[in-house]
């Protein structure tokens, strides 16, 4: 069943996607070589509460925290822990924050000071096909399209979308119908519709794009251990362009600064 959303509902979840958005924005004054993960899910949880929301991810089919944390081949739902980000890392932080009943979801990933020119590159395509996808999010095409665009400027670029893990529908739940693959064809799956929220988030490996769940039963890595990026946008899909529900301006405001 997917669940259109009433314009009023659209601006509920507008709500809980920026607090989402100034949540990261808020991690990204803090990654640095040094600070743990588990340091970086406290502060989130923190400021989501401190803002009028809860953790969407905290208990989530038994996740342990707020905040999904994933460095250099982790793909996605890594767990915080002790783990210290280190100079050349990259950090893909994932975070979710319900407020009056709705979730938002985005995620982002970070490069921690320096990083290798491949991996920036990585970084760079990953984040422009996301941009590339949500062009496609319009009401009257279908699921394929976004995948398709998404999967066509990656691998022209050189890397590899994982395929078991999908973006989602979303609203009073986090995963609601339809799934949102970072690969297919144009035509193919369910058609769009005004109304219809969606969070759609490539992740995108630079080797393989097999990968390998950890025996913690979450931990999501590339099986050859190179790196991976994500990044993601909730978004209302309308005529003509996607509204974009989620911000990264929070992020990237204080990193031009």
């Amino acid at each position: 069943m997917i669940y259109l959303k009433t314009d009023e509902e659209i601006e509920l979840m507008r709500v809980s996607n920026l607090l989402v958005g100034k949540t990261l924005g808020e991690l990204s004054k803090w990654i640095a070589p040094g600070i743990t993960t588990l340091k970086l899910d406290k502060i989130a949880e923190e400021f989501i509460r401190d803002n009028g929301g809860v953790p969407g991810f905290l208990g989530y089919g038994g996740f342990p925290a707020t905040l999904c944390v994933s460095v250099n081949e982790t793909v996605v739902h890594g767990i915080p822990s002790s783990q210290t980000l280190r100079e050349g890392d990259i950090v893909s932080i994932d975070c979710g924050a319900v407020v009056n009943g709705y979730n938002g979801d985005s995620a982002y990933t970070f490069a921690v000071g320096e990083v290798d020119e491949k991996v920036k590159h990585l970084l760079e395509v990953t984040k422009a096909s996301l941009y590339l996808g949500i062009e496609q999010a319009i009401e009257g095409n279908r699921i394929g399209h976004i995948g398709n665009a998404i999967q066509d400027y990656c691998e022209h670029q050189g890397f590899t979308v994982v395929r078991e893990m999908t973006g989602h529908g979303i609203g009073k739940k986090l995963h609601e119908e339809p799934a949102v693959p970072n690969y297919g064809r144009r035509g193919v799956g369910a058609l769009l519709k005004s109304g219809m929220c969606i969070a759609i988030e490539p992740m995108i490996n630079m080797g393989s794009r097999n990968i390998v769940i950890e025996s913690d039963g979450w931990t999501c890595r590339t099986k050859d251990r190179k790196p991976s990026a994500h990044f993601e946008h909730t978004v209302a899909i309308r005529k003509g362009k996607a509204d974009i529900l989620s911000s990264f301006e929070f992020i990237e405001g204080e990193s031009k600064q």
